[in-house]
């Protein structure tokens, strides 16, 4: 098995400009650099991670907390992390299936050189913790209360408005929403979005409209059954996340009901599988990995900065997508 002094040996160099190079070290040529990497991989050789952190203090881990891991959303998350950390070097340690958020950060303490954390509760204050304290955080799609730390987001408030305009575009004045999980941040600015539409569009605003869920395709699935037992059904459904408008979907499908014909179905995120759908569902986009990807890079440029820089406010822009659920391609 190679060793560094086997690469310095073999590039040329001294045993400190390769430890310079391999942990991202500034004092370097790039032509040296280049040499050493180009040796490093000849011989295969790669840093001990336990002697790499006692030079340089740093882990070259870094901790992501996600309220869950089921599902496309995350996933398409997870993957757009992974794949930024993985080209600088960075491995990554994953804490989600609804953990408890204290005992999560408890236990990645001295193990990571960063958080990215997505933790959307309302009611979720972030700010304090001597972890969060000693690393560099950003914070995904949390609620503006904590502003302590980096945070990115998305539009929800413009998607969700974006999407029941659309709808009532296309003739539809009776439009029911599939509320997202309770306490939830993007669900509350969708159901904002939602509320703000119906408002200044003049559609149908009655209570019977909205109906509870929390993302799952069995939430979207009850949902609907719900809104098939109201004495005035609605003519198009806008559920906060694709996943409960597939659920959905099923649900007038197994009551005999047409998708775009009898009703039409818009949903929220556009994850991989809303295109390959029957018929193929309309959807807000998010550039779901690249959520992941921006949120680390960002991350690992904080990890280079100064102490006391300025805190960075980011919001991804959102876009509707239009296919055959809610009737517009059909029309």
């Amino acid at each position: 098995m190679a060793t560094i002094k086997d690469v310095a040996r073999e590039a040329g160099v001294s045993v400190a400009t390769v430890s310079r190079v391999l942990n991202g070290g500034h004092r370097v040529r790039e032509s040296t650099r280049a040499l050493v990497r180009r040796v490093a991989r000849e011989l295969d050789y790669s840093p001990h991670g336990a002697a790499r952190s006692l030079i340089t203090s740093r882990t070259h881990t870094l901790g992501v907390l996600l309220p869950d891991l089921y599902g496309e959303f995350y996933s398409e998350v997870i993957r757009g992390i992974d794949q930024r950390a993985q080209r600088d070097g960075y491995h990554v340690l994953l804490a989600g299936e609804r953990p408890e958020l204290e005992p999560a950060l408890r236990a990645m303490r001295g193990r990571v050189d960063g958080l990215i954390i997505m933790w959307p509760e309302l009611n979720a204050r972030l700010s304090g913790g001597p972890l969060l304290a000693r690393v560099p955080v950003i914070l995904l799609n949390c609620p503006p209360t904590n502003l302590a730390h980096d945070t990115i987001g998305i539009e929800n408030y413009e998607g969700a408005y974006a999407m029941v305009r659309h709808l009532a575009g296309l003739g539809h004045r009776r439009i029911a929403h599939i509320r997202g999980a309770p306490h939830n941040f993007d669900a509350a600015e969708r159901l904002r979005g939602y509320r703000a539409a119906v408002r200044d569009l003049g559609l149908d605003s009655d209570p019977a409209l909205e109906v509870p869920g929390d993302f799952s395709e069995a939430a979207g699935y009850e949902a609907a059954r719900v809104l098939l037992e109201r004495p005035v059904r609605p003519t198009a459904v806008f559920a906060a996340n694709d996943c409960m408008a597939i659920g959905a979907i099923s649900a007038f499908r197994s009551a005999g009901l047409q998708v775009p014909e009898d009703v039409a179905v818009g949903g929220f995120d556009d994850i991989p599988m809303a295109r390959y759908m029957e018929p193929a569902l309309t959807s807000v986009h998010v550039d779901i990995c690249a959520l992941g990807e921006r949120a680390t890079a960002r991350l690992l440029d904080a990890l280079q900065a100064p102490p006391g820089r300025e805190l960075r406010r980011e919001t991804l822009p959102t876009t509707l997508v239009v296919r055959r659920s809610c009737g517009a391609l059909a029309r």
